[in-house]
């Protein structure tokens, strides 16, 4: 299994960290000053913890012991994936706000508002399928959003011959407000992608299996 984990990221703090010198990230993450500059959480979402991305921060620096530590991140004569490793870390330190979720129930959540229909997971990680998806989530509210992802899920149950009944199945009311909960919270994610310099970071993280 995978989560598709989307993050919204200040863009001013990213380029303002990718320009700094590599000495200068790896003594304010050593001391925590890094945390000064971190842009305030959206209130009813999570990111990262500090304490693991300084972690991380350090770890990409001891594989990289060639590093120019006067020049910045861009500057650096380092691999292509080295420095897509260090991108990313910067921008979930500049994260205002993680949404994350199992993507086989992003063909609920994000599907039936897309033109076109969704050949494969792999589809949830471009950009194009979720700037057309914030396209189509701008023209309606939240409430009318998440109503129409918890019908759509009743329907597909009943598709299936599945019951809606709960008192036969217990697992129907719980996963009635899970469903509601997630969706509404991706609405108001994408509510606050449209604010300036903000920008969407996209990735997949594959969870153990406990078979």
């Amino acid at each position: 299994m995978a989560d598709v984990i989307l993050n919204l990221v200040d863009m001013s703090l990213f380029e303002e960290l990718s320009l700094m010198p590599v000495q200068d990230i790896l003594d304010e993450v050593e001391n925590q000053t890094l945390r000064i500059k971190r842009p305030e959480l959206d209130q009813g979402f999570h990111r990262d913890f500090e304490v693991d991305l300084e972690g991380d921060i350090l770890e990409w620096s001891d594989r990289n012991p060639l590093l120019d530590l006067s020049k910045s991140i861009m500057e650096q004569k380092i691999s292509s994936d080295e420095r897509a490793k260090i991108g990313i870390l910067l921008a979930k330190w500049c994260s205002k706000s993680e949404w994350r979720c199992w993507e086989a129930r992003l063909f609920l959540y994000v599907e039936p508002s897309l033109p076109e229909s969704i050949d494969g997971s792999d589809e949830f990680l471009e950009f194009s399928t979720w700037n057309s998806f914030a396209n189509t989530l701008s023209s309606t509210d939240k409430k009318s959003y998440s109503e129409s992802v918890v019908l759509d899920w009743m329907k597909r149950r009943e598709n299936l011959g599945e019951t809606m009944d709960p008192s036969d199945d217990p697992r129907i009311l719980p996963t009635m407000e899970a469903h509601k909960s997630a969706s509404e919270s991706l609405h108001i994610f994408f509510n606050n992608l449209r604010s300036e310099k903000i920008s969407l970071l996209v990735g997949r993280e594959y969870l153990e299996s406990n078979l």
